[in-house]
């Protein structure tokens, strides 16, 4: 059975040649992909999709209607086979900790400052990640003190460039050989330096808005015909070396700005929030979201959300959620855990013990190398370790009590969102996600905070940047809900009469 299509997605079947698709919030993107792809029954599709999850479900949703001339894959997914496995390469996901037993990374810093290991081998790190995540061919492409925020990491990386541009080019080297275990990164990078060519008639490209540069350059050098397809408003991965890819390419440029997940009350607020970029000279004036969507008053909301900006705001509000409603079961997106671990392999409890002077609980091999929490503060501040910098700011919060109310939590745990009341979960896991009720916690991008920004004169690019996303997380946050949004009255400084909007 066929769709009833829309003008805009009817546009999209019958061009035939390379194009860019902003696809706004709940537009039907997929579904537009699925029905191109029927229409061309002879011709054969790759779908390269942003990660796995989005891999699978494009797997289940394409199988559903039974398409069966689109391989769908992740871009280390075609890498893992056509590199990982034919030169034998152990792939390891590595911690700060694992780069401190590789000798070439610290030949200035071995006989000295102890501290200073850590930092350099958490830029190293990061330096790995953003040259293989780029589109340069050389370490030397890079300028990697542009990546740095924080004056004491600028400091830091700018006395020491020499030493940590070296050491990234040695450990290179040993990946290449299999002396060592290689990351995902190093894998994805060597499959775009090989210039791989893949052999389909068309190829889809998602999430194009949140792409890295490698991925993009593997896309950009083949011969099929290329669709991109994306949403601008939801670039929210910029600070991870992410880049709008839909601005990269000079494809004829098509729409989908009719959502069929929210009414036009919920498509205005978000609307409403956009609108701010025309203030930036951001071209907001090309589209608008539509809403399509129905409202039901009546109906009993099935999936509830509260949405943070932060992890802190949203374990402090989890957990006064579970003292006040002991019985419900709750849901975290991507896991409890994952909230209470940083990407180095750091918990909050090795943080705590730290806090608390138990050095002799401390698991993590990093932390373990601290003497004090103020040596560790020094160790975020230079190497801009944000996660762990959220671990310790949650064990400053709640001290001794931290493990009792984790553990509340944890209780209260539904094994599936399904079976749960009401989820909890940061705006960058829920993205792609959608909730009949979501509520945004304080924390968000607020009419007052804007306004100042514009009367600042000292905003450079790296602000307006900044401020692009924080607008851009806003709109992902309020276009997750599909019946009713709750948000804090200082985000708009205007009241609402729609019972769809309530500002809090």
């Amino acid at each position: 059975m066929t769709m009833n299509l829309t003008d805009e997605q009817k546009d999209i079947i019958s061009f035939d040649e390379n194009m860019k698709i902003s696809a706004l919030a709940g537009s039907g993107k997929t579904s537009t992909l699925i029905e191109f792809a029927k229409s061309r029954v002879k011709s054969t599709f790759l779908y390269l999709a942003f990660n796995r999850s989005v891999k699978d479900e494009a797997i289940e949703k394409f199988s559903k209607k039974g398409v069966e001339n689109v391989r769908i894959e992740t871009a280390h997914s075609l890498a893992y086979r056509a590199v990982a496995i034919p030169y034998k390469y152990d792939v390891k996901n590595y911690k700060t900790a694992d780069i401190l037993e590789i000798p070439e990374s610290l030949e200035k810093f071995k006989a000295e400052d102890r501290l200073d290991n850590f930092i350099f081998c958490k830029h190293i790190m990061k330096y790995l990640s953003i040259y293989c995540n780029s589109s340069a061919v050389k370490v030397t492409d890079i300028n990697y003190l542009e990546s740095c925020t924080s004056e004491q990491s600028k400091a830091f990386v700018t006395e020491n460039y020499e030493y940590l541009e070296m050491a990234v080019k040695k450990i290179l080297k040993k990946m290449d050989h299999g002396d060592i275990a290689v990351t995902h990164d190093f894998y994805l990078k060597k499959y775009q330096l090989l210039s791989p060519e893949l052999d389909y008639d068309y190829i889809f490209f998602d999430e194009g808005q949140d792409a890295s540069p490698s991925m993009l350059d593997i896309f950009l050098r083949q011969e099929s015909k290329k669709i991109i397809v994306g949403d601008t408003h939801q670039q929210i991965y910029g600070w991870r070396g992410a880049i709008n890819s839909l601005e990269q390419v000079d494809f004829e440029e098509f729409f989908l700005s009719n959502s069929f997940r929210f009414s036009q009350d919920i498509a205005d607020l978000a609307n409403s929030v956009l609108s701010w970029k025309s203030n930036l000279g951001e071209g907001f004036s090309k589209t608008k979201i539509t809403g399509l969507g129905e409202y039901f008053p009546e109906k009993e909301m099935e999936g509830r959300a509260i949405l943070s900006r932060t992890n802190i705001k949203l374990l402090a509000k989890a957990i006064n959620f579970v003292s006040r409603n002991p019985k419900t079961k709750i849901y975290f997106e991507g896991n409890i855990s994952s909230y209470t671990y940083a990407d180095s392999g750091s918990s909050v409890y090795d943080v705590l013990n730290l806090y608390l002077q138990k050095r002799e609980y401390i698991k993590d091999k990093l932390i373990k190398q601290f003497k004090s929490i103020s040596e560790l503060e020094e160790y975020i501040k230079k190497s801009e370790d944000n996660e762990l910098g959220v671990l310790l700011e949650l064990v400053r919060t709640y001290r001794h009590e931290l493990p009792r109310l984790i553990n509340a939590i944890k209780e209260q745990q539904a094994p599936t969102k399904e079976q749960a009341s009401m989820v909890f979960s940061t705006i960058h896991k829920a993205k792609g996600m959608e909730y009949d009720e979501v509520e945004l916690l304080e924390g968000f991008l607020t009419k007052t905070s804007f306004t100042k920004f514009l009367e600042d004169d000292k905003k450079d690019s790296e602000a307006f940047s900044k401020i692009i996303e924080e607008i851009n997380i806003l709109y992902v946050g309020i276009t997750r809900a599909r019946q009713k949004i709750k948000l804090p009255l200082e985000i708009l400084l205007s009241g609402s009469s729609s019972p769809q909007i309530i500002l809090t």
